[in-house]
């Protein structure tokens, strides 16, 4: 299968594109990343030399370029991870967030209509909204986004599954909980208290530490997208959750006594707003129809993403300079 994985150097998009190549090392990936502040050449590293791996850096509202790099390598579906995903920066720039996930998104659909190939876009379980303490989102459960992030992200759903309803364009979309793991630029909740740590300073956590998401290691979700890319009915979307709720609070802590660190190093500052309570999504759907399961125990992938963190400084250093992250 020859793809076209558009936000290929961002954290889901990079680590996508390396399960790729060590499951199904004779796929042709042609990697379509802006590099944006998120997004980051050096996550592709070990790939520089792959000849299977064709990086162009470009931008998805290139109708153009997206034309060329599809009929030039013959692709067969395209991946769409190309996206701004910060909610504190959506609130500050939500027009930048409309132009990359719905603009963005409009344009490589459009180009997947018109050479009648697969459309995967790559979602979030926030365009659901906030849940109270009980119950959980499924695939049906109507979009209620929060957030001009989680609202760019759920106007793109729907321009995927219009065209599915009016030109029959095959689409799938997943939408996963909260990721984590290498290569997560460090604005992120986990590795930046995981950075922050490391750098002897405090770390600070939105109103009392108590909104809770459900955490999914990368490389498992990693492993759904590409079960619902080869083997998705045609319309259909797919969440991806881990049954690893968690509040924020007891993530700092676990990262706190990770990192040998006293409590006291926690702090906390005024929430954002329209900070969503609760995420949880029901991955049924996924689990029935392609025996998916996730893999990794949030002890066990906090552990090995604590681990990462330490052992990649320079990676992510460079990049807290280069964004003048606080």
């Amino acid at each position: 299968m020859n793809l076209l994985i558009t936000g290929g150097a961002g954290f889901i998009g990079s680590n996508f594109v390396h399960y790729q190549r060590q499951m199904h090392p004779a796929d042709l990936i042609v990697n379509l990343d802006l590099l944006t502040y998120a997004g980051n050449k050096n996550n592709l590293t070990d790939l520089k030399h792959d000849p299977s791996h064709v990086f162009v850096q470009g931008n998805i509202n290139n109708r153009e370029l997206v034309t060329y790099l599809i009929e030039q390598y013959h692709i067969d579906a395209i991946v769409n991870f190309a996206a701004e995903s910060h909610v504190d920066r959506s609130i500050l720039h939500p027009e930048i967030f409309v132009e990359t996930n719905v603009k963005g998104t409009l344009a490589v659909l459009h180009e997947a209509y018109r050479h009648d190939i697969k459309l995967l876009q790559i979602s979030t379980d926030e365009v659901y909204g906030s849940l109270g303490s009980t119950g959980y989102f499924t695939e049906d459960s109507p979009l209620q986004p929060n957030s001009p992030y989680a609202a760019s992200k759920a106007s793109a759903d729907m321009l995927v599954r219009s065209y599915f309803e009016t030109y029959g364009t095959h689409v799938n979309i997943t939408r996963s909980t909260n990721n984590y793991g290498p290569y997560q630029f460090p604005e992120k909740l986990i590795p930046l208290m995981i950075t922050r740590g490391l750098d002897g300073e405090k770390l600070p956590i939105y109103g009392d530490g108590r909104n809770t998401r459900d955490w999914v290691y990368v490389r498992d979700n990693c492993k759904g997208i590409d079960l619902v890319l080869r083997e998705g009915k045609a319309g259909q979307i797919y969440n991806i959750g881990a049954h690893n709720e968690c509040d924020n609070k007891t993530i700092v802590q676990l990262i706190v006594k990770q990192l040998g660190l006293p409590e006291s190093r926690i702090t906390y500052v005024k929430d954002r707003p329209g900070h969503d309570w609760r995420y949880a999504i029901d991955p049924t759907k996924i689990e029935h129809e392609f025996g998916w399961k996730p893999e990794c125990t949030l002890e066990i992938g906090l552990r090995e993403t604590v681990d990462w963190y330490a052992r990649h400084q320079v990676w992510w250093r460079l990049l807290k300079i280069k964004s003048v992250l606080s």
